[in-house]
């Protein structure tokens, strides 16, 4: 799989995300058709990762959001009453629903190995797809109070343990060297962190998604198998 192969799959993944967000956490929006409901959703969610890439979220306010979303202050507002409750929906509603991709993707795969793959691939190629919204949960998870921040580290630990299992597996199986797997997981989780994070300096460098992918296959292998 590549990201071109990737994205013919996944034509509707973020409206999925919004559908997701919209299951997940809007429980308060007083619309009740729903077409109209993932539109402004979008959005919404659209104008806060183009203000918070200019100013931050801390630095916007809802007047900001109405004006780049198009949406009244009343129309905003029959969505999310502070702009700290729509920080606590995306981070709840992006972190479910990546953790779930990331399931649904490689549940199906016995092999560990090439499960591992489809996990690193599609994490990466998620991260790809909706960057804006990795950035933003990355950043302001710490400006979020103390019982939402430990949900968005415990997010980033079941990633972890996504890797973590099928790294044990590989063990068991006799296809993985015994390694610490838990630092494993970490390096490789951070490893994804970084695409989207240091975006700036793969573009400088013309590193395609499918490029680093390989890459940290690669590195993966040789640690493992060589």
């Amino acid at each position: 799989m590549n990201y071109t192969a990737f994205l013919e799959e996944t034509s509707i993944c973020k409206e999925a995300f919004y559908k997701h967000a919209l299951t997940e956490d809007c429980k308060t929006v007083r619309i009740k058709k729903e077409k109209t409901i993932i539109k402004n959703l979008e959005k919404i969610f659209e104008a806060t990762f183009r203000i918070c890439a200019e100013k931050g979220f801390q630095g916007m306010t809802m007047r900001d959001l109405s004006t780049e979303s198009g949406l009244s202050m009343g129309g905003l507002y029959s969505y999310f009453s502070t702009k700290e409750e729509l920080s606590i929906t995306l981070q709840r509603a992006g972190n479910t629903f990546v953790g779930k991709w990331l399931e649904e993707q490689s549940k199906d795969i016995e092999d560990p190995e090439e499960r591992l793959k489809k996990v690193i691939r599609t994490h990466l190629y998620l991260s790809e797809l909706m960057q804006p919204w990795f950035y933003f949960a990355y950043m302001e998870a710490k400006n979020l109070n103390r019982k939402e921040r430990e949900t968005a580290k415990q997010a980033e630990l079941y990633t972890e343990k996504i890797i973590f299992d099928i790294l044990v597996e590989g063990e068991k199986r006799g296809q993985f060297k015994t390694r610490n797997h838990n630092l494993t997981s970490a390096v490789l989780k951070a490893a994804l962190q970084d695409w989207y994070l240091k975006r700036w300096k793969y573009q400088k460098r013309d590193t395609s998604v499918d490029q680093y992918a390989d890459f940290v296959i690669e590195l993966f292998n040789a640690y493992y198998f060589n």
